[in-house]
């Protein structure tokens, strides 16, 4: 028997019909997913909808010599999917990164719900221009005028303001991060990412233990990555 409709606690469905939220569920399903389970690839047909339940999700592209480029981390109650409205090839990879629940509809089904509700089609068009805002922010920290480190500086505090937990050392990144899991964010080479997770460690704004990133004083990353200073 399938658990309680969990999609009206999610803020994506705050101002849906319960009808429409007890109709997708209904039709759709929950599954755990293993960190490494990747839901959809670049240039394949999807013709599900996918929502992050727990856990967070990563969504990249592959460069031409084949690096990993991390686009987007999403975490709980996100959307995942990059086309929703008409069933497309994908432009990007989505694959977990830590153990998760995800909540898979056809896109069919949800489209017809979008049909029966605006609220569910508005939802939809917040969180695709949303997307594209960070992606505009993204564009603006990757041209020449800012340094690689202020570049890593810039990710890395982003993702402790969505992610970050308070401990006694500062706000520690909830995810488990490896230098080449940096350097794909980045786009840069891991030896090069390597070196400027340490240029970090040693202006104190960052610590680094095993696969954990702390920030040490939020406020000197936020002005080191918008001006270089320290």
């Amino acid at each position: 028997m399938q658990e309680i409709n969990i999609l009206t606690k999610l803020p994506f469905f705050r101002n849906v019909k319960e009808e429409t939220t007890e109709g997708l569920w209904r039709a759709g399903k929950v599954t755990e997913a293993p960190k490494g389970r990747i839901l959809f690839r670049a240039k394949e047909l999807v013709e599900t909808v996918y929502f992050q339940l727990s856990g967070k999700s990563m969504l990249y592209n592959l460069t031409h010599t084949g690096q990993r480029k991390i686009v987007f981390i999403f975490g709980k109650g996100i959307l995942l999917n990059d086309h929703v409205v008409n069933v497309h090839e994908a432009s990007l990879y989505c694959e977990t990164i830590e153990k998760s629940r995800i909540f898979m509809v056809s896109a069919q089904e949800f489209l017809h719900w979008m049909e029966l509700d605006f609220a569910l089609t508005k939802e939809v068009m917040i969180t695709q221009e949303w997307k594209m805002w960070r992606l505009g922010h993204q564009l603006k920290n990757t041209t020449g005028s800012i340094y690689m480190e202020r570049k890593l500086a810039a990710k890395l505090w982003k993702l402790a303001r969505d992610f970050g937990r308070e401990t006694p050392e500062g706000l520690e990144i909830d995810i488990n991060m490896s230098v080449t899991f940096l350097a794909d964010m980045l786009g840069a080479p891991r030896e090069t990412t390597s070196r400027l997770c340490k240029t970090l460690t040693d202006y104190g704004l960052i610590r680094m233990e095993k696969k954990r990133i702390v920030i040490t004083d939020s406020h000197k990353m936020s002005m080191f990555y918008k001006t270089g200073e320290i």
